[in-house]
């Protein structure tokens, strides 16, 4: 009975070496690091700054149009009809029900 959990964990601990490629140890933990930072510095960060760099061309693009066409009112919540009422259209006086 003692040795139930034994093999257990040592069948657990055979399955993870085997995933990770047959690496034990120091040599293993190296080498999930080489891959890590190289897969960063080759996909992630490349693409995180490529990201920035077109929000900031945006925003440059944006600050920049003195014609562009800003929002001035803020529409009135309709929860009924159409969901946004601009002034007076979309008014009916229904009568009531009693």
């Amino acid at each position: 009975m003692d040795s139930g959990w034994r093999r257990t964990l040592g069948n657990v601990r055979s399955f993870f070496g085997n995933l990770t490629g047959g690496l034990r140890g120091g040599s293993n933990l190296a080498s999930w690091v080489v891959a890590g930072t190289l897969a960063y510095y080759l996909w992630v960060k490349p693409a995180q700054e490529l990201k920035r760099e077109q929000e900031e061309r945006a925003a440059l693009a944006a600050a920049s149009d003195r014609y562009r066409y800003v929002e001035k009112r803020k529409p009135i919540p309709d929860p009924q009809e159409t969901g946004l009422i601009y002034g007076n259209k979309n008014r009916t006086n229904k009568p009531s029900q009693e």
